[in-house]
């Protein structure tokens, strides 16, 4: 019987939930991978505090530096978050010989560079399923299910906070405010959550996704990143008679001579199975040059799912069954992904203004984005209050992103609008 010794970083929710898995399940993991998983140390800011699990306090110990140097752990499990102290103890734990497993999605995202350079000198392993979609397996599929396939597209919602709120304004009518009190109130949106609905905790995994998916390193601060924030109800109401639903995706694609990769909130046929994913739920859809496409869904975040996607990592670390390898390569590739400029894609647009009860409106908005190469699909323009302000609603067809900003300019200039207008991109048609 072997034994894999651990020490973990950090013991809030997400920690207490592994202790608890391990201890609830280490006779059948035990049973399943001929491993027996110690805890041989566990990092807290105080001792003292109550915590979902009980911890022998001999285990406890505040200095985390300590931890990723004792001779007794194989294997650090890192869930402190952030990313200044995560990184130092994760690169400091690889040098004293340690394997590493972490949830930590801004760290990778951020700092893999790093941390998959250092791992392949010291002949380390860096395990992080629990980073992307909480519980559902979608990095190992890349890196060992999907393997034979050239990925083309990832279509994704991987941040149930914002999921929650766009779902809760749809079916409940709440406005953008009330849907995020809601989701505070559930615990689904932290007291902070700039982060989540401003697009870049999806980002982060994007990040990571595009590295496994299409091989090389990924500069994260070219990921376009949009959030949800100034989505308004009537956006929601429009859409729908559109035909359309309004989600937070993270995109990318591969394109001849760069990857296509970004956050937005975006128009989805209300018949895309992307559509229909409701809640704090996560779903991504792959596409695949022998597959086709192919959806992993499930709960994207929580403690207990989280745990699950730990523990994996554990068991694949016992079983030495780790594929260290990401498409074109090592996840330590030199290769560097270029990222499009958001300038410079080619999208169908959704564009909602404010306007004045005046003849002719309607025809200079036209005329502006003609003469920007931007052609309007569909119209909806609401009853008539003379005089005063009335929404205006466009889509058009096929347009390029830098065309359709200068449009926008222009007719934010033209002083027939007000309170600025409102720009979602749209993906694929209606069946």
């Amino acid at each position: 019987m072997r034994t894999l010794s651990i020490g973990i970083l950090g013991c809030g929710q997400i920690g207490s939930a592994v202790i608890s898995l391990l201890r609830r399940k280490g006779g059948a993991l035990l049973r399943d991978s001929g491993t027996q998983f110690k805890i041989v140390g566990v990092t807290v800011r105080n001792p003292r505090k109550k915590r979902a699990v009980r911890i022998p306090s001999a285990l406890l110990t505040t200095r985390g530096d300590s931890l990723v140097r004792d001779p007794r752990v194989n294997v650090i499990v890192e869930l402190i978050g952030g990313t200044q102290a995560a990184r130092k103890l994760v690169l400091e734990a690889l040098r004293n010989g340690k394997d590493v497993v972490t949830a930590n999605k801004a760290l990778l995202a951020e700092h893999g560079d790093e941390i998959f350079e250092l791992a392949q000198k010291r002949g380390r392993k860096v395990l992080f399923e629990a980073s992307v979609g909480g519980g559902i397996p979608v990095i190992k599929a890349l890196r060992e299910g999907l393997i034979a396939n050239r990925i083309d597209s990832i279509y994704s919602i991987i941040n149930g906070t914002s999921n929650y709120i766009l779902s809760e304004m749809s079916e409940r009518n709440l406005d953008f405010k009330e849907a995020l009190r809601l989701a505070q109130r559930k615990g689904y949106a932290e007291a902070n959550p700039s982060l989540d609905i401003e697009g870049v905790d999806s980002a982060h995994k994007l990040a990571i996704l595009v590295r496994l998916a299409f091989g090389g390193r990924v500069p994260f601060k070219e990921i376009y990143s949009e959030g949800i924030s100034k989505i308004r109800n009537e956006d929601i109401a429009f859409a729908e008679e559109f035909g359309y639903r309004i989600k937070l995706l993270a995109i990318a694609k591969r394109d001849r001579d760069a990857i296509e990769a970004r956050v937005q909130p975006t128009l989805l046929p209300r018949n895309h199975i992307l559509a229909n994913v409701s809640g704090s739920f996560n779903a991504i859809l792959l596409r695949g040059d022998e597959v086709g496409e192919v959806l992993f869904y499930g709960k994207g975040a929580g403690p207990e799912p989280t745990a699950s996607a730990v523990v994996s990592d554990l068991v694949d670390l016992a079983k030495g069954s780790f594929a260290p390898y990401c498409r074109d390569g090592r996840l330590s590739s030199p290769r560097r992904l270029k990222i499009k400029s958001i300038s410079s894609i080619l999208s169908r647009y959704y564009l909602r203004f404010h306007v004045l009860d005046k003849p002719g409106v309607l025809a200079r908005i036209s005329s502006v984005l003609g003469r920007h190469r931007v052609s309007i699909s569909d119209v909806i323009q609401k009853e008539r209050k003379l005089g005063g302000i009335v929404p205006l609603i466009l889509l058009t067809h096929d347009a390029p992103e830098n065309q359709l900003r200068m449009a926008i300019k222009e007719i934010d200039r033209l002083g027939i609008a007000r309170g600025g207008s409102q720009v979602i991109r749209i993906e694929a048609e209606p069946k």
